[in-house]
């Protein structure tokens, strides 16, 4: 082969293999591949799998967090029989369960050849009332159940937005105090003032109840009556 040929035939291969390459980025981008994030994983005994565990904490996007946080993972169980999480800890603050519609639990059933996803809308939970986490970091968190089996895991800490909006804590509802029995309400003691308050005007002389009305304007002396001095001689 000529050395012409030889040098086309280089330069022809070289370009297809940059085009793949080129081809191959454009194609592998991470909206492309809608890569999700890579969350620890564990395996508990031969059966129990825990799957994309995460700590999920407010609206705050970064930096240092104190106050409740939610625990999510995927639970798959592979054996015959269903399990049972009994506890879920976020450093040494333990979690508290609610089912799927937010009555408290004692623990979280996976049933024999299913799954259970812990966070979200519509989903079973794992809250923890109060721990200090950092956002964007790891925070150890501890699995145990009834069986007695166990593992910890670092899990990574992310706010509540993006893939996890929804899956962050919901804030715990204010207690209204009630009215004490027998307090008077605002009307009661309105009225009263207002039965209480003098009348405008009214006369405020003390003991003439009637002042103002012994004799009437324009009648000192009564129509028709004599004077004293008529008819006397």
């Amino acid at each position: 082969m000529s050395r012409s040929l030889r040098v086309g035939s280089i330069a022809a291969i070289a370009a297809v293999a940059i085009a793949s390459l080129s081809s191959c980025a454009a194609g592998n981008s991470p909206d492309t591949l809608e890569i999700k994030p890579d969350n620890a994983q564990a395996t508990v005994g031969p059966s129990i799998r825990l799957n994309n565990i995460a700590v999920v904490t407010g609206d705050e996007p970064s930096g240092e967090h104190t106050g409740p946080v939610n625990v999510t993972v995927n639970i798959s169980n592979s054996g015959n029989t269903p399990v049972e999480l009994q506890s879920v800890s976020v450093g040494t603050d333990s979690a508290t369960f609610a089912d799927d519609k937010g009555a408290p639990v004692a623990g979280i059933v996976v049933p024999a050849g299913g799954s259970v996803l812990l966070g979200g809308d519509g989903n079973p939970s794992a809250r923890v009332a109060s721990t200090s986490v950092v956002v964007g970091g790891f925070a150890p968190t501890s699995f145990t159940f009834k069986s007695g089996e166990k593992t910890e895991t670092e899990a990574s800490v992310y706010p509540n937005k993006s893939i996890y909006k929804g899956f962050g804590p919901t804030p715990t509802p204010v207690a209204v105090p009630t009215k004490a029995a027998g307090s008077p309400s605002a009307a009661t003691t309105g009225a009263a003032a207002t039965a209480t308050a003098p009348a405008a005007g009214a006369a405020t002389a003390p003991g003439s109840a009637a002042t103002g009305a012994a004799t009437p304007a324009g009648a000192a002396t009564p129509a028709g009556a004599a004077s004293p001095s008529a008819g006397t001689h």
